[in-house]
This record gives structure tokens, sequence and C-alpha cells, in this order.
């Protein structure tokens, strides 16, 4: 029986902002935790494929676009987009097996094409369409995961993913002449494809109970090896390791086919790494690792020297250098000690190193012999992000650049010279001179220096009268560099200030700085985030009135937290794709794979009460008035799967006193947010900045 309203009325008065939500049947769940009870009256709602489920969902959305659709600035801002995301993005050239290759996209095509250039990477070089993925649906709706040449060029294997889903599909192409083969691969995930032979490497699970495929938990990751040619029934098992079914494995083979590596993860903060020497007949795997709380990468095999990027011993990362008949990290050499800055990323292009670091959460970048000497810093256009693109054999490099207020440029970069030209500058329908991002350092609960980035329209005054949206992520070792984003334009023309803050839990500052926003450590990150709050409104960027905040996934979980323990003090959530139950997280999908970030609700009673006190859902209070709330979510998110987002939301509206709105937005065939086509994110931005500007009093 489906007991929630199926057409849920609504009376709406635009100022008074009144509405009528669907009413959400509660059940008598309870579970206990270490003698400890607690309930969970929607619990139904983690069937997202159960009829009752369902008729909420369109309840819910029909509340929602109701009330999106009479916002009077919805159109001009989705227009407004529309003119500045219209703009030609060209990615940097890469170069595999005697061809450049270049990701194009013309600003308002859904997925971006890959182009086989001719000749050398020269802008204006003669080019070809190699794979169009936006001809792969009517919608846009397929999205283009990875594409792998086979090491002779012969062969290309593209992965796909449909709607959104974390899933992927593999299929074949004869590179030279753009056939496409008969082979396809089914129930890849997290997985690329490592070519050896006339054939590559996946990662993949066994098929799931059919109608669960998107919420049950994956475990015992699989290698296969796949023949050209054959049917993926004859795949060969390669490995898999079912004494620990919740870790990730995967292989990689060298281009010359000489070294094979195996990455066992999931358990820790990194990996476990084990080699194997393909020059020898009948070698088996020798282990190189066995610290997963560290991360070890191969960056360039150099005859029997393999040169490794770590944080072993080194929280801010450092290379080391290993040889194949001793690989054993006892006989690892230091190749590039750690420094000061966060060693980003390593990439061996023209027979040199290109390190590039991160300083106060920008870029920067120098060059190395392959004996670890420096040899001088790349010369980038400014403050922003880096990344690099060449081959180990050829002297040509690109990189692209962009910041807050700089679309993505690439540059020919001359490694020896040290010389950088423009390759390509994007032409924004925007005054990119009439803004500018500034970068400040505010003080934690603890006493923690943090910084943050704040990005304006010239002449902006400190009246604490102005619009804001702050952004944050806190989580999983990843920083917030600077990035451009043509839908946060038509916000800062409004007079809008966009902040991205750079808390604990994220890189910036290297491992220790990433430690010190995990487990029990994880309200750290939220009382950074408060206090960035607090910061802008006591120097008067804005007000209370003023604040709006936003974040993804791990980031949604943050906006969750935060609006829970302060709701006095943010005006707008956008809460997106959020991980807002920590007590269940762990039993779907690949949920265990937080658990070395978060902890579980089985580790220990300690856990377990840490979680609970900060867990959104379970710390929504009734009578309270929390601000206008928008929580996303998607129907084929499986990777936080949507019933966190239906369970908060319907708590959410359950306990919300007074007249904000508090809407929950449900996207259809579209998932955590990789790949989504850009008609879906227009629509979806401009419900966003509509949604906050019309609550920001």
């Amino acid at each position: 029986m489906i007991v929630v309203a199926m057409m849920a009325t609504m009376s709406m008065n635009m100022n008074a902002q009144e509405l009528t939500y669907p009413q959400a049947r509660k059940d008598g769940t309870v579970d206990e935790y270490f003698g400890h009870k607690v309930a969970d009256p929607y619990r139904w709602m983690e069937d997202d494929r159960s009829a009752e489920t369902a008729a909420w969902v369109e309840a819910e959305n029909k509340v929602t676009n109701d009330y999106l659709s009479r916002l009077p600035m919805r159109q001009k801002l989705m227009k407004r987009m529309k003119e500045v995301a219209s703009y030609g993005k060209v990615g940097a050239p890469f170069f595999r097996h005697g061809q450049w290759y270049q990701y194009r996209h013309d600003g308002l095509q859904n997925q971006s094409v890959l182009y086989r250039l001719s000749g050398s990477g020269e802008r204006g070089a003669g080019s070809e369409v190699f794979l169009d993925p936006n001809k792969l649906s009517d919608d846009g709706t397929v999205a283009l995961k990875g594409v792998y040449f086979s090491n002779d060029g012969r062969y290309a294997a593209y992965a796909i993913s449909r709607s959104g889903s974390d899933w992927q599909e593999f299929y074949v192409m004869d590179a030279k002449t753009g056939e496409l083969l008969p082979d396809h691969i089914e129930w890849a995930k997290f997985s690329g494809a490592s070519w050896q032979g006339d054939g590559f490497y996946y990662s993949a699970y066994d098929h799931g109970e059919a109608g669960r495929e998107y919420s049950n938990v994956n475990e015992v990751h699989k290698i296969y090896y796949h023949k050209i040619g054959m049917p993926q029934a004859d795949d060969v098992l390669f490995y898999q390791n079912p004494a620990y079914p919740k870790r990730f494995y995967s292989v990689t083979v060298n281009e010359e086919e000489t070294m094979m590596f195996l990455i066992e993860s999931g358990a820790g903060q990194g990996y476990t790494l084990f080699v194997r020497d393909l020059r020898v007949p009948g070698s088996q795997f020798i282990q190189m690792t066995n610290n997963m709380e560290c991360e070890y990468s191969p960056v360039a095999i150099n005859g029997d020297d393999i040169i490794l990027f770590t944080n072993y011993g080194a929280p801010k990362n450092r290379l080391m250098k290993a040889n194949i008949h001793r690989p054993g990290v006892k006989d690892w050499e230091e190749l590039v000690p750690e420094a000061a800055e966060v060693l980003e990323n390593a990439d061996y292009i023209g027979g040199k190193l290109i390190l590039t670091y991160q300083k106060d959460a920008s870029n920067h970048a120098y060059v190395y012999t392959l004996d670890g000497q420096r040899q001088h810093e790349v010369k980038l256009p400014g403050i922003g992000s880096v990344g690099f693109s060449g081959n180990k054999d050829r002297k040509e490099c690109y990189y692209s650049f962009s910041s807050f207020t700089v679309p993505g440029a690439v540059y020919q970069y001359d490694i020896d010279n040290n010389e950088s030209r423009l390759y390509n500058a994007p032409e924004v329908k925007f005054r990119q001179s009439d803004f500018t991002t500034d970068q400040v350092f505010f003080e934690s609960k603890d006493g923690t220096r943090v910084p943050m980035f704040i990005t304006y329209k010239k002449g902006m005054k400190r009246n604490g009268k102005n619009p804001l949206l702050l952004y944050g992520y806190g989580g999983f070792a990843i920083s917030l560099t600077p990035g451009f984003s043509a839908m946060r334009i038509p916000f800062l023309e409004q007079g809008g200030i966009y902040v991205t803050v750079n808390l604990r839990g994220g890189y910036e500052y290297g491992e220790e700085w990433h430690l010190a926003g995990t487990k029990m450590q994880k309200q750290n990150v939220f009382d950074d985030f408060i206090a960035a709050a607090e910061y802008l409104i006591r120097e008067g960027y804005t007000s209370k009135e003023k604040l709006a905040i936003m974040g993804g996934s791990n980031g949604g979980l943050l906006v969750g937290a935060c609006m829970t323990q302060r709701p006095d003090l943010f005006a707008v959530a956008i809460p997106q794709v959020g991980v807002m139950d920590m007590l269940r997280y762990h039993l779907f999908t690949i949920g265990w794979n937080w658990a070395p970030d978060y902890g579980t609700s089985a580790d220990s009673e300690e856990m377990f009460q840490y979680l609970l006190g900060y867990s959104p859902l379970h710390n929504l209070k009734e009578g309270v008035s929390y601000p206008a709330t928008l929580v996303t979510t998607a129907d084929h998110d499986d990777r936080v799967v949507p019933a966190h987002s239906f369970k908060f939301a319907a708590r959410l509206q359950e306990c919300n006193k007074g007249k904000n709105p508090v809407l929950i937005r449900i996207d259809t065939k579209a998932g955590h947010g990789g790949g989504k086509p850009m008609s879906k994110v227009i629509e979806e931005q401009a419900d966003i900045y509509s949604f906050i500007l019309k609550n920001l009093k």
C-alpha cells in the first residue's frame, strides 16, 4: 500500500514561502548499537526502486518544480548561464602511438568530443572526430569515462557510463579506421583498461541482484583479461581475493610491456603495491609495500628502475627510486626529498620530470632531471591550477591553466628553454577584468590557520550586505585549488561573492592536514567551515541573512552537519548528493571504502557515539528554524545512494519550524555528478542559484 500523498497540494505565496509537503510514512524501525537504540522511521526509503519510494519522489519533485518554476530569477539566470557557457573549450593535446589527440567542447554540447590531430599538436593542425560521445545517446546521458589505446596503437578501448552511474561498459574500436568491433564488457567498476598483447585487463564485480544494482554493497572486486574478438563470457579471471571482499584491485602494464603492477586498496588511506617482471617467463608478483596507510604510484620506468610518487615517510610526498631486482620498500632510494610545500603530481615528459607542488592551495611547477636534480621553475601565468600533458619520449609539452576568473587556457611549453607560449585561450562572454580573487587566512576554533579564496566583482563594499556563497569539501585528501566555472558568473555579476575554503580533511598541506579531519577529528572540518562563515561576517563581507552554504558528496555531509549544528548562522543551505546517514553509509555500494576517513558505527561504541554526534540525519530537532534548504540528489547515484538525501529531506520537512522552504530536487537519468550532460548542469545550476538569491534576505 502506498501511504504517501500522490498529489501533494501546495499553496504558495512567494513572499511568505508557505509550502505543503508530501506526507511520508514513518515506521517503527529501530536499530541497536552497543546497547543504544536508534530509530530509523524512514528506512523504507532505502529501497529506491519501490513503488512507495517512487510515489514520494514524484510528489516531492512536484512541490519542488512548482516552487522553482515560479522564481523570477530562474529564466534570467538560465539564459545568462547558457551565454557564458557557450564558449569553445579545448583540452591540452596528448600523444598516443604516433598521433596527437585533443578533447574539445563547443560550450553547450552535452559531452566533450575527442579529436585526432594530423601532424603535431600545433594549433590549427587538421583534425578529425575520433570519438563523439554525444552520438551514444539522444539526451547526452551516456558519458565517456576514458579511452585506452593498445600498446601497438592498433586498438582503442573506451569506457562509458550511463545516466551518471559508476557502473562502466567497455567497447573496442579499430584506432586506424574507427570501426567499432563486437567486443563489449559490462559490469566493470572503478576500472581502466590496461593492455597487454592483443587484449586488456579490467576490474569488475559480479552482476548484483536485479533491481538493486544501484544500492547493493559491492564486494569481491575481480580482475579479468579480455582478448580481442572474444565474448565477455570467455574472459579469463586473472585475480581475485575473496578473503578481502571489500577492497579494490587493478593492474597496470607499462607501454613497453616489461612490467606489471598490481594495486590493492580500500583498507586504509593508501594501498599495497606489487610488481611483476614481464621480461622473465613465468615470473610472479613480488610485494613492494605492506603499509596500506601510504600511497605508492609508479611515475616512470627507466630500464630496471621504477620512480615512485609516495607519502611513505613523507606526509607532503616525495619521489623514490626502486629497482626491479630489489623492489622491496626497504631498498628504495630517495630521489626528490619532501619539501615545505605539498608535492601534488609528477609527470614524465621529454625524458624529464615535471613536478607540480601546492603552496597554500595554488600550484607551482618545476622541471627535474631523472636523477632528481631541479633545473628550473615553470613560469606559470599566475596564481591558479595547472595540469601537464606530454609523452616521455617527445619534447612537446602542453599545460592547462585556470583560476576562479580565468577559464582554462592551454599553453605550449618548451622544457629546455623554460618558455611558455599561449596555445588556446577561450573567449568567454563576460568581462574578466571586472572580477578579482583574494586569498585570506583565518583562525579556526582551535587556533589552526586556514586559507580561503574570495572571488567578487571589483568595487565590492564590505558593508555586510553582499550575498555570499560559501563552498567547501574537507575530506578524502582532496584539495580545492582555483578553478573556473561559467555557472558562477551570473551570481558574481549580481553582486554575489563566491568563497572556497580549504578545510582540514583535504590535502592542501599534506597527509597531516588530511588526517586532522578524519574519524575522531572530523569535527575539525565543521569547525573550520563555521569559523570561515563567522570570519566573513565579522569582516563585513556578508551577514547571516545573506550567507548561503553549498557542498557536494562529502561536502554535502559538511553542509548537513553545519546547518544542524549552527542553524542560526546560515540563510540558505544546498547539500548536494550528501552522506547524511553516518550510521549506515557503509552498507551501500562502495560506502565501506569511506571508513578510513569516517570510521563506522560498527567499529566501537566510542566511534558510534562520535558519528551519532554529528550525523546530519540524526541531529535534526523538531521545532528548530532551519535555513532555506534545497537538497539535491539523483536516481542513478550509486556512489552516495539517494536514500541519504531522501531520509534527510523527509526528516527536515518534519522538523523545520517557520516558513523557510525545505525542498529536495531529485534528478532523473543522472548520478553522483560525473559525466552529467551540459543541459542538465545548466538546469540544475539555474535552480540552485535562483533558490539562493530568492532566500537571501
